[in-house]
């Protein structure tokens, strides 16, 4: 496999400089965010909440699914795995038992096939109807059509033949497995190849495009791109599928042959890396800015500071009688702690007024 993957990896001088300086776009922007990540984790508690949903609802849209991000963030929010009686809900639910096991344990879980398998069982865990597929490589051949916005469809590419994928499965496992360990491709370069490879294989008679993209998500994670848990690479496939489709076709077309080339799908795996940064960027300021993280108590407290300061607690309580005095030192504490106030005095003497240096205020 190594030498083949030579060959389609043999870009021009041009392709080569144009990656690296995505590469080091992507990576610059890891340092920074993994500083952010060991500081402030109010903020990434709600983004990851929220990408979680999208990432959801936008890897099962790609495969057919119809329900909409509010939709599914009712299904998640009360589930009740007697009541998912509809294809989409037990494909919504199962993505999201798989995403939610790998964020959780990405430090732990390898790029085997064993896990592959758990993970494809996992997926299909509420799918009565492909019971019998769960966890096993297809028997049956299988192409993959894409369906464009318009409704029109095409066929991508051939996969591998059934007989053929415990040889392929077995041979892409142990080449990730032995480059991470050597060291020497950038290790979005193997992601990249890795994720084109296990589509071509379509080891699954169904799952695979789900399956891909959460070992996308997996594999980041385990190469410390923390930030991908926090907004959805699910979402920017899903904006641009038709490029997802193009990018794939463009290698594919020339399978197995000496004129199979990676560059498209290597520059588009990082183009949606780079978008998906800059929606982070965007997402993490409003948030920061805003301090969305406040429940409304805390906002009204917050409010009436900045209405009427300085403010002692007694104050308060004439403002906020439904309120208890416990329950109001907990938030003016918190609010101290998020620089969001500032305490002047001690005691019952103790005024609260607004941090001069708050984006509150």
């Amino acid at each position: 496999m190594d030498n083949l993957l030579s060959n389609k990896l043999n870009f021009t001088l041009k392709t080569n400089n144009l990656i690296l300086k995505k590469i080091s776009f992507i990576d610059t922007f890891k340092g920074k965010w993994n500083i952010i990540e060991n500081k402030e984790n109010r903020y990434l508690r709600e983004l990851r909440k929220i990408a979680t949903i999208e990432s959801v609802g936008s890897s099962t849209r790609i495969e057919g699914v119809k329900l909409t991000d509010k939709e599914i963030e009712k299904i998640l929010s009360n589930v009740k795995i007697d009541k998912l009686k509809t294809r989409d809900e037990q494909e919504v639910v199962g993505y999201w038992d798989a995403l939610d096991t790998v964020i959780e344990n990405y430090a732990t879980i390898s790029i085997t096939e064993n896990y592959i398998k758990q993970f494809h069982s996992i997926l299909l865990k509420y799918s009565d109807k492909v019971s019998k597929h769960k966890g096993n490589y297809k028997q049956l051949s299988n192409k993959v059509v894409a369906t464009y916005p318009d409704g029109t469809q095409k066929t991508i590419f051939n996969t591998t033949e059934p007989h053929l994928v415990d040889k392929e499965m077995s041979e892409l496992t142990q080449w990730i497995n032995d480059c991470f360990k050597e060291d020497e491709i950038h290790p979005l370069i193997i992601i990249a190849v890795f994720i084109y490879e296990f589509l071509s294989v379509h080891p699954f008679q169904d799952g695979n495009g789900r399956l891909s993209r959460l070992f996308t998500t997996l594999i980041l994670l385990q190469k410390q791109y923390l930030f991908v848990q926090y907004v959805s690479f699910e979402k920017v496939i899903e904006d641009c599928k038709t490029d997802y489709y193009k990018a794939l076709m463009e290698g594919q077309k020339d399978r197995n042959t000496e004129k199979e080339k990676l560059d498209s799908w290597v520059i588009y795996f990082l183009d949606c890396l780079s978008v998906l940064i800059q929606r982070l960027e965007i997402k993490y300021e409003i948030y920061k800015d805003t301090k969305t993280y406040l429940n409304d108590r805390q906002k009204q407290v917050k409010e009436l500071i900045i209405e009427h300061q300085p403010l002692k607690i007694s104050d308060l309580m004439r403002y906020l009688p439904d309120i208890s005095i416990n329950t109001l030192k907990k938030d003016l504490t918190y609010l101290r702690q998020e620089h969001v106030i500032e305490a002047i005095g001690k005691n019952k003497g103790t005024v609260y007024l607004m941090n001069k240096n708050s984006k509150n205020g």
